[in-house]
């Protein structure tokens, strides 16, 4: 019966440390958050600042970019454009259709 009460004992002691630790752990990270909340605060302004600069850069390059690959896919097709015209020059009819 004793070795019953020990083991329970040692049960109900192993749950209240480990509550505590869990109690404790919980408001060291709180505090640790709302100590680094100014420098979170902080990065978020110097990040959008960044942004504002950077930003535009890199719509500018993203545009050019894009013009020249679109440039780069279409010279391959301009022969084929050119005798697609050929052909339509030479069956479209040669006076306007009468309604």
């Amino acid at each position: 019966m004793s070795v019953l009460l020990a083991a329970a004992g040692l049960v109900f002691t192993a749950a209240a440390i480990l509550v505590t630790l869990v109690v404790v752990g919980f408001f060291a990270k709180l505090v640790l958050k709302l100590l680094l909340l100014p420098l979170l605060l902080v990065k978020w302004l110097v990040v959008s600042i960044v942004m504002l600069i950077v930003g535009p850069i890199l719509f500018v390059v993203g545009t050019v970019l894009a013009v020249v690959f679109g440039v780069v896919l279409a010279v391959p097709l301009l022969p084929l454009v050119a005798v697609a015209a050929l052909i339509w020059l030479l069956v479209r009819p040669r006076r306007p259709a009468v309604a």
